[in-house]
């Protein structure tokens, strides 16, 4: 059996923890002062009290988190959708497209909650930890820590624990993870597995890559909003990365996506888990060359992430394809309205539309291309 001692810097919180972190928490000021917007009219004490109730991660994130995503997709969203027939039980780990940076996560907790699934351990990039009180959150909220910023040397030790803490979830404690495609958001929505998120999953264990990779249950999801209020934010990303040689985003940017991809308006939304590549997986040679398995896995996981991505009128206007002339004009103003939130001080608007409208297109370009290969 495995030490869970052994993941202390970078695993979700154990009950027994939770008492200590609340108090972190609940004394932390920063953290006080975002109570009144997520509660809003309830007096402190009593969020405090509700806070304090949660006697396990899951019952934290039922109290807590569950009905402020609930009110969230009530004033933010069309309403949420998702298809779990493919899953059969617990012990999944779930890698999706990467499109918000909280609320891939914690609209999968949401369906699966609602489905009577159990939630998923999130992995969830230190660079987004960029308070105390947020790395306490995320670590009550079953959040475990993927360490970026390393030596060479450090981040094959990182990524060596890393996969060994989630082969230790799905063998050991029978729970769900969740993992994005690739660090990072796919900022032109072209959804693409990193051959080196696999390679990190396929470290751990004392097998070939496919029975480590199978061990793990992928099941690869498909996250389609119908619109991303952050999308004028990666497109003046993509003006600046090619107008500033060296561009990197501030910890203030990853804030302001953060806070703008929770509550801004998304639409519709649906998630539909695919099946699970295990069956896919035995398939494969075993023999076959690492160089050439996991570039034909990922590309695998990409094809069941395209092929089961809902479209909306407004991915079709942007793709060319066809859609009425009324759906082209919305489409049309949407775009113009999310330039006008353009704070560039040198805006190059055609070039803003046009990495806009390819965000959209992307994911029915993708769809059509995986069909016509099925």
């Amino acid at each position: 059996m495995t030490d869970i001692h052994e993941f202390d810097d970078i695993r979700p919180f154990l009950p027994e923890e939770l008492p200590a972190a609340y108090d972190r928490l609940l004394s932390d000021e920063r953290f006080k002062a975002i109570l009144p917007i997520v509660y809003p009219g309830i007096p402190f004490e009593k969020v405090a009290a509700m806070i304090r109730s949660g006697k396990t991660n899951l019952e934290f994130q039922k109290i807590c988190i569950y009905p402020v995503l609930q009110g969230l997709l009530a004033k933010a969203s069309k309403g949420l959708t998702a298809d779990f027939t493919s899953l059969k039980g617990e012990g999944y780990t779930f890698i999706s497209n990467h499109r918000d940076i909280v609320l891939d996560s914690a609209l999968l907790d949401f369906a699966l909650v609602d489905e009577h699934h159990d939630t998923v351990e999130i992995a969830i990039g230190d660079n987004l930890l960029v308070y105390p009180w947020i790395k306490d959150l995320v670590r009550v909220n079953r959040s475990f820590i993927v360490q970026r910023a390393l030596t060479m040397r450090q981040m094959l030790m990182a990524s060596a624990k890393m996969s060994k803490y989630m082969h230790y979830v799905i063998e050991e404690k029978g729970g769900n993870l969740w993992i994005a495609q690739r660090e990072g958001r796919a900022k032109d929505s072209n959804d693409r597995t990193q051959d080196s998120v696999l390679k990190m999953m396929a470290i751990s264990g004392d097998k070939d890559v496919i029975k480590n990779l199978k061990s793990l249950n992928i099941v690869p999801l498909a996250i389609s909003y119908e619109y991303d209020p952050c999308d004028y934010l990666k497109a003046e990303e993509f003006q600046n990365k090619r107008d500033i040689e060296g561009f990197k985003k501030s910890q203030q940017d990853d804030l302001e996506n953060m806070s703008i991809g929770i509550f801004g308006y998304k639409g519709h939304i649906h998630y539909h888990a695919a099946p699970c590549i295990n069956d896919w997986l035995d398939t494969l040679d075993p023999e076959m060359p690492k160089s050439e398995l996991f570039p034909l896995i990922a590309a695998h996981i990409d094809e069941e992430i395209h092929s089961h991505y809902r479209l909306y009128p407004c991915n079709l206007a942007a793709a060319g394809m066809e859609v009425s002339d009324e759906e082209k004009a919305k489409f049309a103003a949407y775009v113009e309205t999310q330039l006008g939130k353009v704070s560039l001080e040198h805006p190059d608007i055609p070039f803003l539309r046009e990495r806009m409208i390819t965000m959209y297109a992307n994911p029915a370009k993708n769809k059509m291309a995986s069909e016509a290969k099925r």
